[in-house]
């Protein structure tokens, strides 16, 4: 299980992604905050983190990493149309936290064939499984 260092890193992590475009926008702020919620982190923290990021921490478990690029990837998809600059940053994100170049790039490619891009997280799951063997 993750502490709370490392959870607060993670959602700052997804607000900074979020803001790519340089602005948050209402879809992107409810599924932040769905996850803030998942992660037990109160609507002030996370609100406190809109405007105060805090220092990106690696986590050490595999499988959290794994999570929290799925997260990624369905924040990312919340915008109908990605933008290349998008998924290079998607990508960077993955490298950074020790993920497989391979695995990264299979579910990039492979998330077009899903409905509204949604990778399920068993065939993530699945594709990590393979390369981490």
């Amino acid at each position: 299980m993750i502490n709370r260092v490392e959870k607060l890193s993670l959602l700052s992590e997804m607000i900074a992604f979020a803001r790519i475009d340089n602005s948050l926008k209402d879809i992107e702020y409810n599924f932040l905050l769905g996850v803030a919620k998942q992660l037990q982190i109160t609507r002030e923290d996370f609100d406190y983190l809109l405007d105060n990021p805090v220092t990106h921490v690696h986590l050490k478990s595999h499988s959290e990493r794994i999570v929290q690029f799925h997260r990624l990837v369905l924040l990312m998809n919340l915008d109908k149309e990605i933008p290349v600059k998008e998924l290079v940053r998607l990508h960077n994100f993955g490298l950074r936290m020790g993920l497989s170049h391979e695995s990264i790039n299979k579910v990039l490619d492979l998330m077009e064939s899903f409905p509204n891009k949604m990778v399920p997280p068993d065939f993530l799951i699945d594709i990590f499984k393979v390369q981490y063997n």
